[in-house]
């Protein structure tokens, strides 16, 4: 049986990772320092933890379900202890990216991540309606990376991702330097960036008169219907008096330069901030 050492297995991240690994084909030892996190795997899901050395022993693959700020603490810490060819699976690019993992060429470092259930779904049950994060009810794709080690290892790394990050639908192979395009570049300097903007702007709006929960159905139904179109979930075409507005909105609201955030210096920066 494959063994995982399950690492932060009691935190906000590892615990949804636990839940779904029970009862798995995997052999997961669970590591987790807090006792109110220790308590929760127990009290919740009837699992025990154990101690680094022993999680670590004969383990197959490690995956660190910690902050960003505490994967290269926590993988210098327990770098000495790894056997040649064992896996080291971590949640996020930005760490990889930043180059806080050990340099060890006999280990295999796997990057992987969830895209979260899609806007535009074909959910029905009223649970996966409300997991937006996913990884419980609803489906979602991920993408994932092998960051170095041999070929055949990714196969592994994909399997315990679509176990993790479960239901899932499409599994994407890219890079790291993808992977950090992708975020923190385009899901949370661009996206979460004007998702903010445009709660700002519906604040304006309720400020200026309009009553909140009209303002508030009016911008979702209509991220709802332009979204469509503009991902092209549905053919269609904008009005002339709607794509009048955007020609003309685009240059108030956005620098002509807005792309460089893209940029290798610019993503390396937001990295270093996160970590």
């Amino acid at each position: 049986m494959t063994s995982i050492a399950l690492f932060g297995a009691g935190g906000k991240m590892g615990y949804r990772l636990a839940k779904n690994l029970k009862g798995s084909r995997f052999d997961v030892r669970h590591v987790e320092l807090s006792d109110a996190g220790r308590g929760r795997l127990q009290t919740d899901l009837g699992l025990a933890c154990v101690d680094a050395d022993t999680a670590l022993s004969g383990a197959d693959v490690v995956v660190l379900a910690v902050p960003d700020t505490a994967i290269g603490k926590v993988a210098a810490g327990i770098v000495d202890k790894l056997v040649a060819g064992t896996i080291v699976i971590v949640l996020d690019a930005a760490a990889p990216a930043a180059g806080h993992l050990p340099k060890r060429d006999d280990l295999t470092y796997f990057v992987t991540h969830p895209c979260h259930p899609p806007i535009f779904n074909d959910e029905t049950d009223p649970a996966a309606k409300r997991d937006f994060f996913g990884g419980v009810a609803a489906k979602q794709h991920i993408v994932s990376a092998l960051m170095q080690g041999p070929e055949e290892h990714f196969a592994l790394g994909e399997e315990v991702a679509k176990v993790i990050w479960a239901p899932v639908m499409r599994s994407h192979r890219v890079t790291v330097e993808q992977i950090a395009l992708l975020e923190p570049g385009l899901s949370e300097t661009v996206c979460a960036s004007l998702l903010v903007v445009m709660r700002q702007a519906m604040d304006e709006c309720v400020a200026r008169g309009v009553p909140k929960e009209a303002a508030r159905d009016f911008l979702l139904g209509h991220m709802n219907v332009l979204g469509a179109v503009i991902f092209e979930e549905t053919p269609g075409v904008f009005s002339d008096a709607c794509n009048k507005a955007i020609e003309f909105g685009i240059p108030v609201l956005m620098k002509d330069d807005w792309k460089k955030v893209f940029e290798p210096e610019e993503i390396a920066e937001s990295i270093r901030r996160i970590t």
